[in-house]
């Protein structure tokens, strides 16, 4: 059975050149973990973050967990 999470949010930063997602593993488990793209390479997303294996046990804490660990994240969200 193929492992896949679930993506619950995605947040990117101004000029959707890094993103931060909040996702749900099949176990009911939260994480999250940071993303970058080039424009000029077609190969898309890539995660730069190595944070998704942190487990968390509701997508708010997930969230809590990446205002924590992503510097530029809180700017990006609304107040």
């Amino acid at each position: 059975m193929a492992h896949i999470n679930k993506v619950i949010r995605s947040i990117n930063l101004a000029g959707e050149c890094l993103c931060v997602d909040i996702f749900m593993r099949p176990d009911g488990s939260y994480g999250f973990d940071e993303y970058r793209r080039d424009p000029e390479d077609g190969r898309g997303w890539y995660a730069i973050g190595h944070h998704g294996s942190a487990r968390f046990d509701t997508a708010d804490e997930a969230l809590q967990g990446a205002r924590h660990c992503i510097a530029w994240l809180a700017g990006a969200l609304p107040d």
